[in-house]
């Protein structure tokens, strides 16, 4: 016998939950275009290569792949930006930079699932390529907290914790850590806050950090204030960027949401500046959003260096995190008509009355069960109607219907030429 079930890890959406996820999609769409973004698309299908040659291994250990019939590897996508960064390096003679472009993709990883965490999920992405200079993290932190606020969200119920890889990198330079360990180091020490300190200590010293490098790498992860950060450390250039854009946010006045985490690394290899992720003040949860600045990624693909900056905010955290709050918006199914009528004669009427009122804009379901009056009643109220049209013989012997009030429970007869412009009558002005 078939299973029923969706595939592990993956979800069906009945229309009450497709309400819910169009509510989010709209969320995004709206303050992306409300901030100058641009909309973008690619296929679902990518190239292997793609996302082995850069994204990092556990990401390419993550992959749905499969070898098509032409001999060729390929993946679902498990993230989008490094098909951004094709469709860029595929158009870059062309695009006027800077560019600032988003997208809804869905993507897929085969990984192991806790709560907030499946093997799909919807994910907004919005990005800001050829800018180099700290603004364009503004606009782009500016732009997720436009989402939050629009979601009910608030600086008391969410935080973005900022770091900054060079401030990282410069630590291990100080340690004198390998320049060639950097890229494994930042990736195991994104494991901080899932795993034990004693853990985390074997890790760094099994691909080669000594015991005395770990103690002092741990001694400077302790510290949670940039000034004090800046007068131990001999490279200070990330330091000084990061509160360059402090500044800037603080003027812009959304500094409030802001917090320096020393601890936040974002474990994809290709992030080389500012990173950053979204949660609640207490980190209850796993990361709403997350991103940072990525300048080198396209020029693992053979292009030249361009800078980039962008964030991933997936669709499954944040649901949780709203219902949490009881922050859920009432999105109940609505119509403006319902058209009833009694018996299987009237179905052409209801037709012909439902297409017109369509014409005008409006929202029209018919119900065709046939049933009685008090049972078709219910089901008018369960459909969300604003109005009944209702079909009575006597009425419409005089070309008129009974329309019902749903919410003030009043009802009264109408001409149908009244109701609406009939299609036949519409035609005739073409």
């Amino acid at each position: 016998m078939i299973d029923l079930q969706p595939v592990k890890g993956t979800r069906d959406f009945f229309p009450d939950e497709m309400r819910l996820r169009n509510w989010l999609f709209d969320v995004w769409r709206r303050v992306s275009v409300q901030a100058g973004f641009e909309e973008y698309d690619t296929c679902v299908l990518e190239h292997e290569e793609l996302y082995i040659r850069k994204a990092g291994d556990e990401i390419s250990k993550q992959l749905y792949s499969f070898e098509d019939k032409g001999g060729r590897r390929l993946s679902l996508r498990p993230e989008m930006t490094p098909s951004l960064a094709r469709l860029v390096l595929q158009y870059k003679k062309s695009l006027s930079f800077p560019i600032k472009w988003f997208s809804m993709p869905q993507c897929f990883r085969y990984e192991r699932m806790t709560k907030g965490r499946r093997r799909e999920h919807f994910q907004w992405n919005a990005d800001i390529i050829g800018q180099p200079e700290m603004v364009a993290e503004a606009e782009i932190l500016m732009l997720l907290i436009s989402a939050c606020e629009s979601m009910g969200l608030r600086a008391n119920d969410i935080r973005i914790f900022i770091n900054d890889r060079r401030i990282l990198n410069a630590i291990l330079s100080q340690l004198n850590v390998p320049h060639e360990l950097h890229s494994a180091v930042l990736v195991i020490m994104d494991k901080r806050d899932k795993i034990s300190p004693k853990a985390l200590g074997k890790m760094l010293e099994e691909i080669g950090m000594s015991t005395s490098q770990v103690e002092q790498l741990n001694e400077f992860l302790s510290k949670s204030d940039l000034q004090e950060l800046k007068d131990n450390l001999k490279d200070t250039e990330g330091i000084e960027e990061l509160q360059h854009l402090m500044q800037l946010m603080e003027t812009a006045g959304y500094i409030n949401y802001l917090e320096f985490d020393i601890s936040i690394v974002r474990g994809l290899s290709y992030y080389t500046g500012a990173v950053f992720e979204v949660n609640s003040p207490g980190k209850q949860h796993r990361a709403i959003c997350g991103g940072g600045r990525y300048d080198s990624l396209l020029s693992t693909y053979g292009g030249e260096t361009v800078p980039a900056v962008g964030f991933g905010f997936g669709d499954v955290v944040v649901l949780d995190v709203l219902k949490e709050l009881e922050r859920f918006p009432e999105l109940p199914r609505t119509l403006d008509y319902t058209i009833i009528p009694f018996d299987s004669e009237q179905v052409g009427i209801a037709l012909k009355i439902a297409a017109g009122l369509r014409l005008q804009g409006s929202t029209v379901d018919c119900n065709f069960s046939m049933k009685k009056m008090k049972k078709s009643m219910q089901q008018a109220n369960e459909s969300g109607a604003k109005n009944a049209i209702l079909l009575f013989p006597e009425e419409l012997s005089e070309d008129k219907v009974v329309i019902r009030n749903m919410q003030l429970r009043e009802q009264k007869p109408i001409k149908i030429s009244d109701l609406i412009f009939l299609r036949s009558k519409l035609l005739e002005y073409f």
